[in-house]
């Protein structure tokens, strides 16, 4: 359960993320308000999740999900494409995902 929580926890954080861009330094009332409504959902989950997780676990997998999912949904939705040192890091990110998942005493498994 508490990876599902995990995981709402991330696609909150994505879609305030995703909603950021869209309100134009927020010029543009409802991108605005799904940010606010969006990053509160998010930060809600993640306090739910820390009961499970240790804080630095928890937020290593929330805010590293979150950066591999907006950097495809920046691609995908704002044509924002990433050069190849920056792909490297993101696969570093999942690669450190990995790690703590398969192999870290410390995950809730």
């Amino acid at each position: 359960m508490p990876y599902l929580v995990l995981a709402l926890a991330v696609l909150a954080e994505t879609i305030g993320t995703a909603a950021l861009q869209a309100s134009q330094q927020f010029t543009r009332p409802l991108p605005s308000a799904l940010v606010v409504v969006s990053y509160a959902l998010a930060f809600w989950l993640l306090s739910i999740v820390l009961k499970s997780f240790p804080v630095g676990v928890a937020y290593a997998l929330w805010s590293g999900l979150g950066i591999v999912f907006i950097a495809v949904i920046g691609l995908v939705a704002f044509g924002q494409r990433l050069d190849l040192p920056a792909m490297l890091g993101i696969g570093l990110i999942l690669a450190g995902i990995l790690v703590i998942n398969l192999f870290s005493g410390t995950a809730g498994h």
